[in-house]
């Protein structure tokens, strides 16, 4: 995936005030503009505009982008991490908006194509506050228990100089057990102002996971890969394991291979339906790393000599 720079394409500098910005859009589009413009790639470059303007002129979209920074070159190969907007507010739906089908893979990336369920205009009918979004990481521990955390959520505004700024407020969010990535918790009130007496809107957070450096996450299923000993493997043995709410034994079949996947039933996320937790078993091998070691590695070695570690490939020994 490349990298766009989308002040590069507007051709301003990344601290362009909003209304720089919307001027150089109108000068650019002129330019561009497919029924007007001798240029030979004026329709590409009129699409890359419009895809520019539509995240540069949006305070929140902006804001967002720029918190990936200034190090980034158009045309760089990239991927965002996973916590690049985190606890970003956006207004309406999703940070997504304006018909994303007509934009790059690279604008959906950051922020998808459509809105959340939830967006809409009522405002400008009954005064009450548009309801906002924002994603929040939480720890995969605290889906199993459920607990409370103050989080720091991140609204973007233009200030009086026509500059994109951010304006930090924390909230004490309870995290139900059993919650699942991609689903919100709803904070009624906490989203934006309504006009007059209106009510103000409410806040969705949407769930998501931090990456573990011990378990990967399917839904409710929870994968852990075990590393066991060549003999445990062969012989069965009974092992601990480390699953996210405390550690649990596990019985290892004699004869399993690397990659053999355990399941325990009703170990993963809670729920009405819990999930399972899947052991993936990976063989973890001593290192010859003594003379005792290599000794009986060869020792090891005569002993199975009628063995074919290939024999699946159709290599003979």
């Amino acid at each position: 995936m490349e990298f766009k720079d989308y002040y590069e394409t507007m051709g301003v500098k990344r601290d362009a005030t909003q209304d720089e910005i919307k001027r150089a859009y109108r000068t650019l589009a002129r330019k561009y503009h497919p029924d007007v413009s001798k240029v030979a790639d004026a329709e590409a470059r009129f699409k890359e505009l419009g895809e520019a303007y539509e995240v540069l002129k949006d305070p929140e979209k902006r804001a967002a982008y720029d918190q990936l920074g200034a190090n980034w070159k158009a045309g760089q190969d990239f991927r965002p991490p996973p916590d690049w907007k985190e606890g970003f507010e956006f207004s309406g739906g999703d940070a997504g908006g304006g018909d994303a089908a007509e934009f790059s893979d690279f604008f959906e990336l950051l922020y998808g194509r459509g809105a959340r369920p939830g967006a809409g205009s009522r405002a400008s009918f009954h005064g009450q506050g548009e309801d906002r979004h924002a994603t929040v990481l939480i720890d995969l521990e605290d889906a199993y228990t459920g607990t409370t955390r103050t989080i720091t959520l991140r609204v973007p505004a233009v200030d009086a100089q026509g500059h994109v700024s951010v304006r930090e407020h924390s909230l004490n969010v309870t995290i139900p057990r059993g919650i699942r990535a991609g689903q919100h918790i709803r904070l009624a009130g906490q989203g934006a102002p309504g006009i007059g007496q209106g009510k103000a809107g409410d806040l969705y957070l949407e769930v998501e996971f931090r990456p573990h450096a011990r378990y990967r996450i399917d839904g409710r299923d929870v994968y852990l890969d075990l590393p066991i000993a060549p003999w445990e493997a062969a012989m069965g043995a009974t092992v601990e394991v480390p699953a996210p709410d405390g550690m649990l034994e596990l019985k290892v079949p004699a004869d399993s291979a690397a990659g053999r996947k355990l399941r325990l039933k009703g170990r993963g996320i809670p729920g009405t339906t819990p999930g399972d937790l899947y052991v993936v078993l990976q063989i973890a091998l001593p290192s010859a790393d003594t003379d005792a070691a290599k000794a009986f590695y060869r020792s090891m070695g005569e002993q199975f000599k009628s063995f074919d570690a290939r024999a699946k490939l159709g290599v003979g020994i």
